[in-house]
């Protein structure tokens, strides 16, 4: 399952070389669409829209959206977006903002600082982000600007590059563990 692609790089030509090679039927999915994995779960294409390609970084700004539900909770994984693909985003949902309310973000684009406006928070109503960035990467993520507009929210935020994997398991309740976090606690006491 992959999104409409609007632009052709070279990765994506040596995939699809892959994908032929291979003989995998691959299924293009864009908003609307919606993937039913059991009862009480399934995953929600929100973006990318073919009546709303965007130009600009389009590989990144035509990402797929994609927002998993299980039961009363909601992860909405934002790829790679930048602010003008939120704002279509919020355009497109706008007479149904509730799509766009999750429990937990996966904060765009590493948590650059081109993403995670105040205005996308505001209707996605996120109680935990999740960043995943690598450790003293070179393009400075997470953007401290992203990490006080979550923190000025209330958003707890858990992130890679400080906490290592983190893994999420929902049954009646939600429990979020960072093994690096867990494992240095640990070696402090």
């Amino acid at each position: 399952m992959i999104g409409e692609q609007y632009e052709i790089s070279e990765n994506y030509q040596k995939f699809m070389e892959i994908i032929n090679d291979k003989n995998i039927h691959v299924v293009k999915v864009e908003a609307g669409h919606k993937i039913n994995i059991e009862k009480n779960f399934h995953i929600d294409v929100l973006w990318p829209n073919s009546n709303k390609i965007i130009n600009e970084n389009s590989l990144n700004n035509n990402s797929l959206v994609l927002k998993m539900v299980y039961k009363n909770f909601s992860i909405l994984f934002t790829a790679d977006i930048e602010k003008v693909a939120e704002e279509e985003i919020l355009k497109l949902y706008k007479n149904h903002p509730d799509i766009l309310k999750a429990t937990i973000l996966k904060v765009a684009h590493h948590g650059s600082k081109t993403s995670t406006t105040e205005k996308f928070l505001r209707v996605v109503k996120p109680k935990y982000a999740l960043i995943g960035a690598g450790e003293n990467n070179l393009f400075g993520h997470p953007n401290e600007e992203i990490i006080n507009r979550l923190n000025q929210k209330n958003i707890k935020i858990y992130r890679t590059d400080e906490m290592g994997e983190i893994e999420i398991i929902v049954k009646n309740t939600l429990k979020i563990t960072p093994y690096l976090y867990k494992i240095n606690n640990l070696c402090a006491q």
